[in-house]
Protein backbone atom coordinates (compact mmCIF):
# COMPACT_ATOMS: atom_id res chain seq x y z
CA UNK A 1 0.00 0.00 0.00
CA UNK A 2 1.24 3.30 -0.96
CA UNK A 3 0.07 6.49 0.80
CA UNK A 4 0.88 10.15 -0.84
CA UNK A 5 0.43 12.30 2.46
CA UNK A 6 -0.09 16.26 1.63
CA UNK A 7 1.50 16.86 5.15
CA UNK A 8 2.89 15.09 7.88
CA UNK A 9 4.35 15.39 11.01
CA UNK A 10 8.10 13.40 10.88
CA UNK A 11 8.82 14.84 14.69
CA UNK A 12 9.68 18.38 13.98
CA UNK A 13 8.03 21.83 14.74
CA UNK A 14 6.63 21.87 11.23
CA UNK A 15 5.38 19.22 8.84
CA UNK A 16 6.60 17.93 5.70
CA UNK A 17 4.98 18.15 2.81
CA UNK A 18 4.15 15.45 -0.12
CA UNK A 19 5.51 12.53 2.14
CA UNK A 20 5.50 9.15 0.43
CA UNK A 21 4.25 6.45 2.69
CA UNK A 22 4.85 2.98 2.08
CA UNK A 23 3.25 0.01 4.27
CA UNK A 24 4.08 -3.36 3.98
CA UNK A 25 1.43 -5.46 5.92
CA UNK A 26 0.99 -4.29 9.52
CA UNK A 27 3.76 -2.31 9.52
CA UNK A 28 5.81 1.08 7.48
CA UNK A 29 8.19 -0.31 5.05
CA UNK A 30 9.32 3.65 3.71
CA UNK A 31 8.29 7.52 4.67
CA UNK A 32 9.92 9.83 1.62
CA UNK A 33 9.72 13.11 1.97
CA UNK A 34 9.22 15.63 -0.91
CA UNK A 35 8.59 12.29 -3.09
CA UNK A 36 6.76 12.79 -6.85
CA UNK A 37 3.45 11.27 -6.60
CA UNK A 38 3.09 7.95 -8.03
CA UNK A 39 -0.10 7.04 -9.64
CA UNK A 40 -1.18 3.68 -7.29
CA UNK A 41 -0.91 5.90 -4.22
CA UNK A 42 -3.94 7.33 -2.07
CA UNK A 43 -3.60 10.90 -1.54
CA UNK A 44 -4.43 12.29 2.13
CA UNK A 45 -5.39 15.71 2.27
CA UNK A 46 -4.68 17.36 5.30
CA UNK A 47 -1.86 16.78 7.94
CA UNK A 48 -0.91 13.09 8.64
CA UNK A 49 0.27 11.84 12.12
CA UNK A 50 1.60 8.75 14.10
CA UNK A 51 -1.80 7.11 15.88
CA UNK A 52 -2.34 8.40 19.19
CA UNK A 53 -1.59 6.36 21.87
CA UNK A 54 -4.09 6.52 25.17
CA UNK A 55 -1.99 5.35 28.35
CA UNK A 56 -4.04 5.63 30.44
CA UNK A 57 -7.62 4.32 30.58
CA UNK A 58 -10.58 3.16 32.78
CA UNK A 59 -13.16 2.11 29.88
CA UNK A 60 -16.00 1.06 32.30
CA UNK A 61 -16.11 4.68 34.05
CA UNK A 62 -17.67 6.05 30.82
CA UNK A 63 -20.83 5.15 32.05
CA UNK A 64 -20.26 7.52 34.58
CA UNK A 65 -20.20 10.39 32.10
CA UNK A 66 -22.45 13.17 33.03
CA UNK A 67 -23.35 11.92 36.28
CA UNK A 68 -20.60 12.79 38.38
CA UNK A 69 -19.25 15.77 37.25
CA UNK A 70 -21.41 18.88 38.85
CA UNK A 71 -21.87 19.22 42.36
CA UNK A 72 -19.51 19.57 45.29
CA UNK A 73 -17.48 16.70 46.76
CA UNK A 74 -14.21 15.85 46.39
CA UNK A 75 -12.04 12.52 44.71
CA UNK A 76 -12.93 10.37 47.79
CA UNK A 77 -16.67 11.75 46.93
CA UNK A 78 -16.22 10.36 43.51
CA UNK A 79 -14.78 7.31 44.77
CA UNK A 80 -18.06 6.02 46.34
CA UNK A 81 -19.95 6.46 43.36
CA UNK A 82 -17.21 4.99 41.19
CA UNK A 83 -17.60 1.96 43.48
CA UNK A 84 -20.88 1.71 43.31
CA UNK A 85 -20.95 1.45 39.78
CA UNK A 86 -18.14 -0.68 39.60
CA UNK A 87 -20.67 -3.49 41.79
CA UNK A 88 -22.64 -3.67 39.31
CA UNK A 89 -20.26 -4.52 36.64
CA UNK A 90 -20.37 -8.25 34.59
CA UNK A 91 -18.59 -9.48 32.09
CA UNK A 92 -21.75 -9.04 29.59
CA UNK A 93 -22.41 -5.25 31.13
CA UNK A 94 -18.77 -4.24 30.76
CA UNK A 95 -18.58 -5.58 26.84
CA UNK A 96 -20.70 -3.02 25.55
CA UNK A 97 -19.34 -0.06 27.43
CA UNK A 98 -15.91 -0.99 26.73
CA UNK A 99 -16.76 -1.27 23.05
CA UNK A 100 -18.27 1.88 23.38
CA UNK A 101 -15.78 3.17 24.94
CA UNK A 102 -13.06 2.13 22.45
CA UNK A 103 -15.17 3.02 19.46
CA UNK A 104 -15.24 6.67 20.79
CA UNK A 105 -11.38 6.47 21.07
CA UNK A 106 -10.98 4.99 17.75
CA UNK A 107 -12.92 8.26 16.17
CA UNK A 108 -10.80 10.41 18.04
CA UNK A 109 -7.37 9.35 16.66
CA UNK A 110 -6.95 6.63 19.00
CA UNK A 111 -4.70 3.60 17.72
CA UNK A 112 -3.70 2.06 20.71
CA UNK A 113 -4.75 2.10 24.74
CA UNK A 114 -3.78 0.85 27.91
CA UNK A 115 -6.22 -0.36 30.03
CA UNK A 116 -5.44 -0.28 33.72
CA UNK A 117 -7.39 -2.97 34.49
CA UNK A 118 -8.56 -3.91 37.98
CA UNK A 119 -12.17 -4.85 37.73
CA UNK A 120 -11.17 -9.08 38.21
CA UNK A 121 -14.24 -10.35 39.67
CA UNK A 122 -12.37 -13.04 40.89
CA UNK A 123 -10.99 -14.09 37.12
CA UNK A 124 -9.80 -12.94 33.83
CA UNK A 125 -13.44 -12.62 32.22
CA UNK A 126 -13.50 -8.96 32.51
CA UNK A 127 -10.08 -9.28 31.06
CA UNK A 128 -11.11 -11.02 28.11
CA UNK A 129 -14.14 -8.71 27.37
CA UNK A 130 -12.06 -5.65 27.10
CA UNK A 131 -9.94 -7.76 24.72
CA UNK A 132 -12.70 -8.75 22.68
CA UNK A 133 -13.89 -5.07 22.77
CA UNK A 134 -10.63 -3.89 21.65
CA UNK A 135 -10.59 -6.73 18.92
CA UNK A 136 -14.36 -5.47 18.00
CA UNK A 137 -13.38 -1.52 16.85
CA UNK A 138 -9.61 -2.56 15.93
CA UNK A 139 -7.49 -0.29 18.00
CA UNK A 140 -4.36 -1.71 19.61
CA UNK A 141 -4.96 -3.05 23.62
CA UNK A 142 -2.21 -2.96 26.65
CA UNK A 143 -3.91 -4.46 29.53
CA UNK A 144 -2.35 -3.29 32.53
CA UNK A 145 -3.71 -5.53 34.78
CA UNK A 146 -3.43 -3.71 38.19
CA UNK A 147 -1.98 -6.19 40.86
CA UNK A 148 -5.40 -5.07 43.81
CA UNK A 149 -5.03 -6.64 47.17
CA UNK A 150 -6.52 -4.31 49.78
CA UNK A 151 -9.03 -1.80 50.49
CA UNK A 152 -11.14 -1.12 47.55
CA UNK A 153 -14.02 -4.06 46.65
CA UNK A 154 -13.75 -7.83 47.07
CA UNK A 155 -13.84 -8.01 43.30
CA UNK A 156 -10.84 -6.06 42.81
CA UNK A 157 -8.42 -8.00 44.43
CA UNK A 158 -6.46 -11.06 44.22
CA UNK A 159 -6.08 -13.32 47.52
CA UNK A 160 -2.30 -12.37 47.28
CA UNK A 161 -0.14 -11.35 45.12
CA UNK A 162 1.15 -15.17 44.06
CA UNK A 163 -2.83 -15.49 43.24
CA UNK A 164 -1.98 -12.59 40.94
CA UNK A 165 0.59 -13.54 38.94
CA UNK A 166 -1.05 -16.92 38.17
CA UNK A 167 -3.90 -15.25 37.20
CA UNK A 168 -1.97 -12.47 34.81
CA UNK A 169 0.00 -15.38 33.24
CA UNK A 170 -2.97 -16.95 31.81
CA UNK A 171 -3.58 -13.80 29.44
CA UNK A 172 -1.71 -14.02 26.44
CA UNK A 173 -0.46 -11.34 23.84
CA UNK A 174 -1.42 -11.29 20.66
CA UNK A 175 -0.61 -9.28 17.22
CA UNK A 176 -2.58 -6.26 18.77
CA UNK A 177 -2.41 -7.40 22.46
CA UNK A 178 -0.05 -6.91 25.03
CA UNK A 179 -0.09 -7.99 28.26
CA UNK A 180 1.64 -5.50 30.87
CA UNK A 181 1.61 -5.47 34.86
CA UNK A 182 0.37 -2.67 37.35
CA UNK A 183 0.73 -1.83 40.65
CA UNK A 184 -2.25 -0.28 41.45
CA UNK A 185 -1.46 2.32 43.76
CA UNK A 186 0.84 2.48 47.75
CA UNK A 187 -3.08 2.36 49.13
CA UNK A 188 -4.04 -1.11 47.46
CA UNK A 189 -0.59 -2.95 47.62
CA UNK A 190 1.85 -3.33 50.74
CA UNK A 191 5.67 -3.20 50.15
CA UNK A 192 6.85 -6.68 50.30
CA UNK A 193 3.76 -7.62 47.56
CA UNK A 194 4.89 -4.30 45.83
CA UNK A 195 8.59 -5.99 44.72
CA UNK A 196 6.75 -9.10 43.25
CA UNK A 197 4.94 -7.32 40.50
CA UNK A 198 8.11 -5.36 38.70
CA UNK A 199 9.70 -8.20 38.84
CA UNK A 200 6.76 -10.53 37.03
CA UNK A 201 7.05 -7.36 34.55
CA UNK A 202 10.48 -7.34 34.19
CA UNK A 203 10.82 -10.89 33.39
CA UNK A 204 8.57 -10.62 30.80
CA UNK A 205 9.73 -7.76 29.49
CA UNK A 206 6.23 -6.10 29.87
CA UNK A 207 5.68 -2.79 30.98
CA UNK A 208 4.93 -1.61 34.18
CA UNK A 209 2.89 1.29 35.58
CA UNK A 210 1.35 2.31 39.19
CA UNK A 211 -1.20 5.49 40.01
CA UNK A 212 1.40 7.65 41.95
CA UNK A 213 0.58 10.54 44.26
CA UNK A 214 -2.77 11.61 42.93
CA UNK A 215 -4.25 13.06 46.11
CA UNK A 216 -2.28 14.49 49.33
CA UNK A 217 -4.54 12.02 51.74
CA UNK A 218 -2.48 9.70 49.42
CA UNK A 219 1.38 11.22 50.49
CA UNK A 220 0.14 11.31 53.79
CA UNK A 221 -1.00 7.53 54.18
CA UNK A 222 2.24 6.45 52.67
CA UNK A 223 4.63 8.54 55.12
CA UNK A 224 3.24 7.16 57.70
CA UNK A 225 2.88 3.51 56.94
CA UNK A 226 6.33 3.31 55.04
CA UNK A 227 8.14 7.14 56.16
CA UNK A 228 8.24 7.03 52.44
CA UNK A 229 6.57 8.99 49.55
CA UNK A 230 4.60 6.71 46.93
CA UNK A 231 7.30 7.27 44.75
CA UNK A 232 10.05 6.88 46.88
CA UNK A 233 8.17 3.43 47.98
CA UNK A 234 7.83 2.10 44.63
CA UNK A 235 11.51 3.15 44.12
CA UNK A 236 12.39 1.40 46.81
CA UNK A 237 9.90 -1.70 45.56
CA UNK A 238 12.37 -2.21 42.56
CA UNK A 239 9.34 -0.43 40.71
CA UNK A 240 10.81 2.89 39.05
CA UNK A 241 12.72 2.21 35.82
CA UNK A 242 12.61 2.96 32.22
CA UNK A 243 9.88 0.60 31.97
CA UNK A 244 8.22 2.08 34.86
CA UNK A 245 4.87 4.71 34.27
CA UNK A 246 3.94 7.08 37.08
CA UNK A 247 0.23 7.94 36.48
CA UNK A 248 -0.90 11.33 37.79
CA UNK A 249 2.43 12.16 39.81
CA UNK A 250 0.28 15.27 40.28
CA UNK A 251 1.71 16.09 44.28
CA UNK A 252 5.33 15.26 44.19
CA UNK A 253 8.40 16.49 46.41
CA UNK A 254 11.83 17.10 44.99
CA UNK A 255 13.04 13.87 45.48
CA UNK A 256 9.87 12.16 43.79
CA UNK A 257 10.51 14.58 40.63
CA UNK A 258 14.39 13.31 40.57
CA UNK A 259 13.79 9.79 40.98
CA UNK A 260 10.99 9.58 38.04
CA UNK A 261 13.48 11.03 35.64
CA UNK A 262 14.50 8.00 35.45
CA UNK A 263 10.91 6.59 34.19
CA UNK A 264 7.77 8.19 32.26
CA UNK A 265 4.74 9.99 33.64
CA UNK A 266 1.03 9.65 32.24
CA UNK A 267 -0.57 12.91 32.96
CA UNK A 268 -4.30 13.10 32.71
CA UNK A 269 -5.26 16.33 32.39
CA UNK A 270 -9.17 16.21 31.84
CA UNK A 271 -9.80 13.73 34.23
CA UNK A 272 -7.21 15.73 36.92
CA UNK A 273 -8.90 18.95 36.44
CA UNK A 274 -12.48 17.28 37.11
CA UNK A 275 -11.85 15.66 40.63
CA UNK A 276 -9.66 18.44 41.50
CA UNK A 277 -6.66 16.37 41.90
CA UNK A 278 -4.00 19.54 41.03
CA UNK A 279 -1.83 20.28 38.06
CA UNK A 280 1.39 17.97 37.66
CA UNK A 281 4.86 19.15 37.45
CA UNK A 282 5.39 18.69 34.01
CA UNK A 283 7.74 20.74 32.64
CA UNK A 284 10.04 19.75 35.66
CA UNK A 285 9.49 16.52 35.10
CA UNK A 286 10.89 16.49 31.64
CA UNK A 287 13.66 18.56 32.43
CA UNK A 288 14.27 15.92 35.20
CA UNK A 289 14.57 13.13 32.32
CA UNK A 290 10.83 11.86 32.20
CA UNK A 291 9.08 11.04 29.37
CA UNK A 292 5.54 12.24 29.32
CA UNK A 293 2.44 10.52 28.13
CA UNK A 294 -1.12 10.92 28.40
CA UNK A 295 -4.65 9.23 29.33
CA UNK A 296 -8.38 9.68 29.07
CA UNK A 297 -8.79 7.88 32.55
CA UNK A 298 -12.08 8.23 33.89
CA UNK A 299 -13.66 8.72 30.40
CA UNK A 300 -14.72 11.95 31.07
CA UNK A 301 -13.45 13.79 27.82
CA UNK A 302 -11.93 11.60 24.87
CA UNK A 303 -9.60 13.79 23.13
CA UNK A 304 -6.16 13.12 23.18
CA UNK A 305 -5.56 16.80 21.65
CA UNK A 306 -7.18 18.28 24.96
CA UNK A 307 -4.83 16.37 26.60
CA UNK A 308 -1.70 17.04 25.20
CA UNK A 309 -2.95 20.97 25.33
CA UNK A 310 -3.42 20.82 28.66
CA UNK A 311 -0.29 19.58 29.88
CA UNK A 312 0.74 22.98 28.56
CA UNK A 313 -2.42 25.30 29.35
CA UNK A 314 -2.81 24.02 32.70
CA UNK A 315 1.02 24.20 33.71
CA UNK A 316 0.54 27.88 32.70
CA UNK A 317 -2.08 28.78 35.06
CA UNK A 318 -0.12 26.91 37.69
CA UNK A 319 2.77 28.91 36.97
CA UNK A 320 1.93 32.29 34.87
CA UNK A 321 4.68 31.06 32.01
CA UNK A 322 3.64 30.76 28.85
CA UNK A 323 5.61 27.74 26.78
CA UNK A 324 6.53 25.64 28.88
CA UNK A 325 6.58 22.58 25.81
CA UNK A 326 6.49 23.26 22.31
CA UNK A 327 3.74 21.59 19.63
CA UNK A 328 5.82 19.13 18.47
CA UNK A 329 6.89 17.77 22.72
CA UNK A 330 3.16 18.00 23.43
CA UNK A 331 2.19 15.81 20.35
CA UNK A 332 5.36 13.10 20.77
CA UNK A 333 3.93 12.81 24.58
CA UNK A 334 0.44 11.76 22.86
CA UNK A 335 1.89 9.63 20.27
CA UNK A 336 5.45 7.61 20.68
CA UNK A 337 5.32 8.43 24.40
CA UNK A 338 2.18 6.53 24.63
CA UNK A 339 2.76 3.87 22.54
CA UNK A 340 6.81 3.07 24.70
CA UNK A 341 5.07 3.35 27.65
CA UNK A 342 2.75 0.81 26.77
CA UNK A 343 4.79 -1.65 25.57
CA UNK A 344 4.65 -0.88 21.50
CA UNK A 345 8.51 -0.17 21.16
CA UNK A 346 9.71 2.00 17.68
CA UNK A 347 5.69 3.16 17.85
CA UNK A 348 3.71 6.47 17.82
CA UNK A 349 6.21 7.81 14.59
CA UNK A 350 6.02 7.64 10.82
CA UNK A 351 9.26 6.00 10.12
CA UNK A 352 10.94 2.72 8.46
CA UNK A 353 9.42 -0.26 10.35
CA UNK A 354 7.14 1.14 13.03
CA UNK A 355 3.65 0.01 12.99
CA UNK A 356 1.41 1.20 9.93
CA UNK A 357 -0.92 2.95 12.90
CA UNK A 358 -1.42 6.74 11.13
CA UNK A 359 -4.11 9.24 11.66
CA UNK A 360 -5.28 11.80 9.50
CA UNK A 361 -6.65 15.55 10.40
CA UNK A 362 -8.62 17.40 7.79
CA UNK A 363 -7.00 20.64 7.79
CA UNK A 364 -10.98 22.03 5.99
CA UNK A 365 -12.90 21.76 9.19
CA UNK A 366 -14.69 24.83 10.49
CA UNK A 367 -12.21 24.14 13.30
CA UNK A 368 -8.92 24.35 11.13
CA UNK A 369 -9.94 25.97 7.96
CA UNK A 370 -7.27 28.62 6.81
CA UNK A 371 -4.33 27.20 8.46
CA UNK A 372 -1.48 27.73 6.58
CA UNK A 373 0.92 24.78 6.47
CA UNK A 374 3.68 25.99 7.84
CA UNK A 375 1.52 25.69 11.18
CA UNK A 376 -0.41 22.39 10.90
CA UNK A 377 1.46 20.41 13.94
CA UNK A 378 0.80 23.95 16.43
CA UNK A 379 -2.77 23.95 15.32
CA UNK A 380 -3.34 20.50 15.66
CA UNK A 381 -2.09 20.24 19.21
CA UNK A 382 -4.09 23.68 20.10
CA UNK A 383 -6.66 24.00 18.32
CA UNK A 384 -7.77 20.27 16.71
CA UNK A 385 -10.52 17.77 18.60
CA UNK A 386 -11.60 14.92 17.75
CA UNK A 387 -13.99 15.98 15.30
CA UNK A 388 -11.11 16.69 12.78
CA UNK A 389 -9.78 12.99 12.41
CA UNK A 390 -11.02 11.87 9.34
CA UNK A 391 -9.42 8.65 8.95
CA UNK A 392 -7.26 5.97 10.84
CA UNK A 393 -5.31 3.17 10.03
CA UNK A 394 -4.17 0.53 12.48
CA UNK A 395 -1.93 -2.33 11.46
CA UNK A 396 -2.05 -1.44 8.25
CA UNK A 397 -6.02 -1.59 8.23
CA UNK A 398 -7.97 1.64 8.01
CA UNK A 399 -11.09 1.26 11.17
CA UNK A 400 -11.98 4.83 10.82
CA UNK A 401 -12.95 5.95 7.03
CA UNK A 402 -14.25 9.62 6.71
CA UNK A 403 -15.33 9.69 10.38
CA UNK A 404 -16.84 6.32 10.53
CA UNK A 405 -15.40 3.29 12.68
CA UNK A 406 -14.86 0.02 10.28
CA UNK A 407 -15.06 -2.38 13.19
CA UNK A 408 -16.69 -5.95 13.50
CA UNK A 409 -19.00 -5.10 16.40
CA UNK A 410 -22.36 -2.59 16.21
CA UNK A 411 -22.67 0.03 13.87
CA UNK A 412 -21.22 3.30 15.43
CA UNK A 413 -20.70 6.57 13.67
CA UNK A 414 -20.28 10.84 15.03
CA UNK A 415 -23.89 10.57 14.80
CA UNK A 416 -24.35 8.54 17.47
CA UNK A 417 -20.98 8.65 18.96
CA UNK A 418 -22.99 10.25 22.44
CA UNK A 419 -24.99 6.66 22.99
CA UNK A 420 -24.01 5.10 26.30
CA UNK A 421 -24.48 1.40 26.73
Amino acid sequence: MKLSCELAWLGGEQPERDVLIEIDGDAIAAVEPGAELPDDAERLAGLTIPGLANAHSHAFQRALRGRTHAGTGSFWTWREQMYALAETMTPDLYLPIARATFREMALAGITVVGEFHYLHGGGNAMGEAVIEAAADVGVRLTLLDACYLRGGLPSFRDAGVGSWAVRVDELRDTDTVRIGAAIHSVRAVDFDSARVVPEWAAERGAPLHAHVSEQPAENEACLEENGLTPTMTLAEAGAVSPAFTAVHATHLIDNDVTLLGFARVCLCPTTERDLADGIGPARRLREAGSKLCVGSDSQAFIDLFEEARAIELDERLATGVRGNHTPAQLLEAATAGGYESLGWRGGGRLARGAPADLVVVDLDTVTLAGTPSQDAVPAAVFAAGARDVRHVMVAGRWIVRDGENEGSGPSFSRENEGSGP
